[in-house]
This record gives structure tokens, sequence and C-alpha cells, in this order.
């Protein structure tokens, strides 16, 4: 969450979540496990924002439950609203890479502001929430060029919603962030769901 491309990414998915508080008309919390976790750069090699690190631990990640995570990236230009973010989410069913539709704000969405979407979970004038704060990170835009680290630091995941799309399989999501019709950056994580669902 360190990287400014990594934080915006990842709220778009976290937002997607929550999001599905409102979609779902029966929703029932539950734990789930998060396991085989990996990702890597998806864009061209002279784009500005750039994830260097990501480390999330334990493998599987229990929810709710405790984790820790590091990050670190960079950024060679300001990153400013308005950002926008285009993630595509992926299911495998039988095999296929599947696009899973953007309903209702979840799915493979077009976000025109990501810099908005960090004032929705966090309004402007409140400090970042730990450990951000501690460690100096911004989370709101503009983010300023620069080097960006979060060191190790412990999470506390709750309970969450989640679609009824989003309880067990293997998923795929890539983020693409952009400003005036540039990529700036680009990132893909893969990852598994198993709920008790």
């Amino acid at each position: 969450m360190k990287n400014c491309i990594a934080a915006v990414i990842t709220l778009c998915i976290v937002m997607q979540v929550n999001d599905a508080l409102d979609f779902e008309k029966t929703r029932t919390a539950y734990s789930a496990k998060i396991f085989g976790f990996s990702w890597e750069n998806c864009g061209k090699p002279d784009d500005p924002a750039v994830l260097k690190t990501l480390a999330l631990s334990p493998d599987p990640i229990t929810v709710p439950g405790d984790l820790t995570a590091s990050a670190s990236g960079n950024t060679t230009v300001e990153l400013a609203a308005p950002l926008a973010v285009n993630v595509t989410l992926e299911k495998e069913v039988a095999g296929f890479w599947v696009k899973v539709p953007c309903l209702e704000e979840i799915g493979s969405c077009h976000y025109t502001d990501g810099c908005e979407l960090l004032n929705q979970l966090i309004p402007p004038g409140q400090d970042c929430p730990e450990p951000l704060h501690t460690y100096g990170i911004p989370c709101h835009c503009p983010f300023k060029a620069g080097v960006y680290a979060l060191p190790e630091s412990d999470f506390y995941l709750p309970d969450i919603d989640l679609p009824y799309w989003l309880t067990n399989g293997h998923y795929r999501v890539q983020g693409v962030l952009g400003a005036m019709g540039k990529e700036l950056g680009c990132l893909k994580i893969i990852f598994s769901v198993h709920s008790n669902n």
C-alpha cells in the first residue's frame, strides 16, 4: 500500500468489496482464506509509477485475522487528480479466465478518479490511518514524485461481506493507473479465495 499505484489499485479492490454491501440483498459475514498471492508490474518499462517490493504474510491470509505487510515503490511524476484507474477482474472457470463485468462498481470497472476514491475512504482533513501516519506516507492526492517505503507492519483484517461471486475460486486482477490519456503504471495480482460459505 506504500507505493501510490499499489495504494490506489488496492483501494479500488477494497472499495469493490465494500460496495458489495450495498449490492447484495442478503449478506453474511464469514471467514475466508486468501492464498497463493502474487504480484507483478505489468506496465511498460518506462512507466513512471512502479511497485518495487510487496510482501504479505501469512500464506494463507485469514479474514478476519492478522496480516503483516511491507512494500516499496516510486513514482517519477506527481500523481494528481484526476487519476484514472482501470480494473480488470477475472475468475478462473473450468480452466478458462472469464472477465467479471462491472456491476454496481464491483468487478472490471473504470474509475475516473482514484483520488476521489481515496477521499471517500479517508475524508480530507482526517489523519492518514496507521501505520501510514507513523511513516509519513500520504493517503491523499497529490502524491509527490519520489520513493515510498512501508516497513514491515501489522494490520488486522476485519470481517467483510463478500459478493457471492467472490467467495471461492482463483482470481487475477489487473489495475492500470493513468492520467491525461497516458499510462502511469500497471499492477497485476493473482490470488485464490476459499471461504466457509
